[in-house]
């Protein structure tokens, strides 16, 4: 039998044969290799399942994230829906997805994460790309996705540890499977952080363009997109350099992710961007409007008006606010030329080394910012024919011939040295009206400028001083000053009622108050122009602003009936003490009560009270509160319709042919009127005008009190302010001039209450030599008479006669009053 044994016996073959010593080495080694890296691995994943354990119950409640509500701030915003300000820690405008333009959403995924439609949180491949191209570089690539910039920016603190980044990746798991990419995209872009307080892009395209999201373009979402990454390096305002290499990347970056043209990438690189610099954030100057409804605001809301969203609607005119913030500044601006150079707001040593001279002007321009368009700059060079400086951004100025005028004592060589201009002089200069510089600098003037419609008090434009950020003082609703001949309407009103009309004739004669009337020192007025004309009728005697006949009519009024008068136009009879001082406006008021006191004038006799917001609504649009102010109803009447309606005919005459002819005379239409201003040594002047659609209030003077000059007046400091704004607010506004009212008679062109038509009413007064206190004629009530009313200074009484016999200012500018008063009907 044959035996199978055979087969256990080994042959020849391979593995017979022994493996050289290298190879068995190399063998072992990977062995132990595989067997380490297993261990490691197993002991990885033994850790992050235990840390994933412990970490994934601590991780924060996402769920509000699906209702994504950040903090936002208080907007106010014009009638016609452009932004007038901002309140709060953030500047944030939440947008939704479907409203953020494509544009800018490409702009940043071609830059932050092109993968974030097609990867799951964390781009794996994005991951291995940025370890690639981190060794050959000095600076390491990011790689985290928008999800984990969102978990980062949201939940977590930037400190760069295992265990912040650990839960960063958690919770970019998590926010992936809760939310859809277009939730998780919204919120990046609403909430990252862009630099100058804007927080999302929407904000970020007004702060930085002055314009809304929807109407970016290439060039501009692409700059913003290069903001993320480090919002102060690559900032436009602060580093335009940087931010433009940036730019450049990124428009590139989205022509290779096929998100633009080659075509459209080149035109985008071409465009030149207008960003907006300083630190104005909105379109249009409106800093006292906003922060009045601020206050008001804060007063319903406390602290939730800084977080809530709340948007403000008010009564404010976009267009006309621009103008009258521009006019009053072109206003102070023109009479700031006329004043004496009081030198360089500061001196600083620029160093020799050119490298070093551009730190130095960085630091010295820090402390000087520009106001507006009134800009500093540093001098590199001076000369009695030239100057050279340079401005913040670097911009080179050279001012020349004209530009030099207002400047030309501190360019002389016995200039003193707070006042000679010099290398390293901080000086303030603007454009000209011929797009040439000149040299000018911070007015020491104040102004306030309000406009309101007088049907039914909503404000259209305020403006509360020359420059918010200098002088935050509101001084059309805070600051008393007196209001000189503009106060004369009101008396010349209440002379209407005691039978005086237009025809009166009244004496432009002299009048002597000795001691003995006055209580003190004697006093004897003057017109403005120190002249006396004689007898004249009394709208003659108002369109001349003759100071006289106001108090010869006050006398034969009565000072205190007249003082009753008066608060039917909302004035504080307070303010106005019941003596003669007060027929050339020696009592106190502010712009606000002038504008409402005219606005009686304006629509036919009513009294209006200030109106400025409409409407209150949260984030999402729904209204909280909404208002609308009354309809014009007798219970609102301050003044019969035929006083009111002959007081327009006398307001008419003052801007036709007196001391406001101006205003037709440019703005080329009849139903224009109003009343100058000037008060003792031209300390405020003022002009007070409207047309039956809107009433405007133009007052300059200085916070403490002291003369504008002597050659200074309403009509030609504040009047020009005044045609100015009404050249554009009355643009495409048709003539409207008021019908005559029941019991007014036309005759022979003029008119008259009926029951004083001519023969019946106070013919004339003052025309028979009359001295200081003579009773008035035509039986007209008596000065001091049994009414109880007295005359200047009487006997018990305080003088209102200054030491140089002229009437004194009453009520200082330091008074205040709440704004709030003025808008809580």
């Amino acid at each position: 039998m044959a035996s199978d044994s055979s087969s256990d016996t080994p042959g020849p073959g391979p593995t017979s044969r022994r493996r050289p010593f290298w190879q068995r080495f190399l063998l072992k080694l990977f062995g132990w290799t595989f067997g380490l890296a297993f261990a490691l691995v197993a002991a990885v994943v033994t850790v992050g399942g235990v840390a994933l354990a412990v970490a994934y119950p601590n991780l924060p409640d996402i769920g509000d994230l699906a209702d994504y509500r950040p903090k936002l701030p208080l907007r106010v915003f014009s009638a016609d829906g452009v932004l007038l300000g901002e309140f709060g820690e953030e500047r944030r405008n939440l947008t939704p997805i479907g409203e953020i333009p494509q544009v800018m959403k490409n702009a940043v995924l071609a830059i932050e994460d092109a993968r974030f439609y097609s990867h799951n949180g964390v781009d794996y491949k994005g991951l291995m790309r940025a370890g690639v191209a981190n060794l050959g570089r000095a600076k390491s690539q990011g790689a985290s996705t928008i999800t984990m910039q969102v978990a980062r920016n949201v939940y977590l603190s930037s400190e760069k540890t295992f265990t912040r980044k650990l839960y960063e990746v958690l919770l970019t798991f998590k926010l992936e499977h809760l939310l859809s990419k277009d939730q998780i995209l919204e919120i990046y872009m609403n909430q990252i952080f862009l630099g100058n307080r804007a927080y999302g892009f929407a904000a970020a395209s007004e702060t930085y363009f002055g314009k809304p999201l929807k109407e970016i373009t290439i060039a501009e979402a692409a700059m913003l997109a290069g903001l993320p990454k480090a919002p102060s390096a690559f900032n436009p305002v602060s580093n335009p350099s940087r931010a433009r290499a940036r730019q450049l990347y990124i428009i590139e970056r989205m022509e290779e992710n096929g998100f633009i043209t080659a075509a459209e990438a080149e035109a985008a690189k071409k465009q030149e961007l207008r960003v907006r610099t300083g630190t104005q954030t909105t379109a249009v100057r409106a800093e006292y409007i906003a922060e009045t409804v601020r206050q008001l605001v804060f007063a319903q809301y406390g602290d939730e008006t800084y977080t809530r969203g709340l948007n403000v609607y008010t009564t404010v005119r976009a267009r006309e606010q621009e103008a009258a913030y521009k006019a009053l500044r072109q206003g102070i601006m023109a009479y700031e030329k006329r004043q004496i150079y009081r030198g360089p707001e500061r001196f600083v040593d620029l160093p020799t080394d050119p490298k070093e001279v551009d730190d130095a002007i960085d630091d010295a321009l820090a402390d000087h910012p520009d106001n507006g368009d009134v800009l500093a700059a540093v001098v590199l060079e001076a000369t009695p024919k030239k100057i050279v400086a340079v401005r913040a951004n670097g911009d080179h100025v050279d001012i020349v011939g004209e530009g030099l005028r207002p400047a030309q004592s501190g360019l002389s060589d016995k200039a003193p040295p707070k006042i000679k201009i010099r290398r390293g002089a901080v000086i303030r200069v603007m454009k000209s009206a011929k797009d040439t510089w000149e040299i000018t600098q911070l007015p020491e003037v104040e102004g306030a400028f309000v406009a309101i419609d007088p049907r039914d008090g909503s404000i259209h434009a305020l403006v509360g001083g020359f420059d918010f950020n200098k002088n935050k003082f509101n001084h059309v609703t805070q600051a008393w000053r007196q209001p000189g001949s503009g106060f004369k309407p009101f008396i010349y009103s209440a002379s209407l009622e005691k039978g005086f009309t237009p025809s009166t004739i009244v004496n432009d004669g002299p009048l002597f108050f000795d001691a003995g009337v006055t209580g003190g020192q004697p006093w004897e007025p003057k017109n403005y122009d120190g002249k006396f004309e004689g007898p004249m009728p009394l709208h003659t005697a108002l369109a001349k602003s003759k100071n006289m006949v106001s108090i010869r009519i006050l006398q034969a009024v009565g000072a205190q009936s007249a003082q009753d008068w008066i608060t039917r136009f909302g004035f504080e009879a307070e303010k106005h003490p019941p003596y003669l001082t007060m027929a050339l406006g020696a009592g106190s008021v502010t712009p606000m009560q002038m504008a409402l006191g005219y606005s009686v004038f304006a629509n036919g006799g009513y009294r209006v009270n200030p109106w400025l917001i409409t409407r209150i609504a949260d984030q999402k649009g729904k209204a909280l509160v909404e208002s609308q102010p009354p309809l014009l109803n007798e219970s609102m009447r301050a003044i019969d319709a035929r006083n009111a309606f002959m007081m327009d005919r006398l307001l008419q005459e003052v801007a036709r042919v007196g001391t406001a002819a101006r205003a037709q005379r440019e703005l080329k239409r009849p139903d224009l009127y109003g009343k100058t201003g000037t008060t003792n040594d031209s300390m405020d002047t003022w002009f007070n005008g409207f047309h039956p659609t809107l009433v405007a209030i133009v007052w300059m003077g200085f916070d403490t009190p002291r003369s504008l000059g002597d050659r200074e007046t309403g009509g030609g400091l504040s009047l020009p302010i005044w045609i100015n704004f009404m050249e554009t607010a009355l643009k495409g506004v048709p003539v409207m001039e008021p019908a005559a009212p029941e019991g007014v008679v036309n005759v022979a062109g003029e008119w008259y209450y009926e029951e004083y038509a001519p023969g019946a009413g106070i013919r004339s007064l003052g025309l028979a030599g009359e001295s200081g206190g003579a009773p008035p004629a035509n039986g007209a009530p008596r000065t001091g008479g049994s009414s109880g009313e007295q005359s200047p200074g009487a006997p018990g009484d305080r003088s209102l006669l200054n030491s140089d016999g002229q009437a004194p200012r009453s009520a200082p500018n330091d008074e205040r009053r709440s704004i709030l008063d003025l808008f809580r009907n």
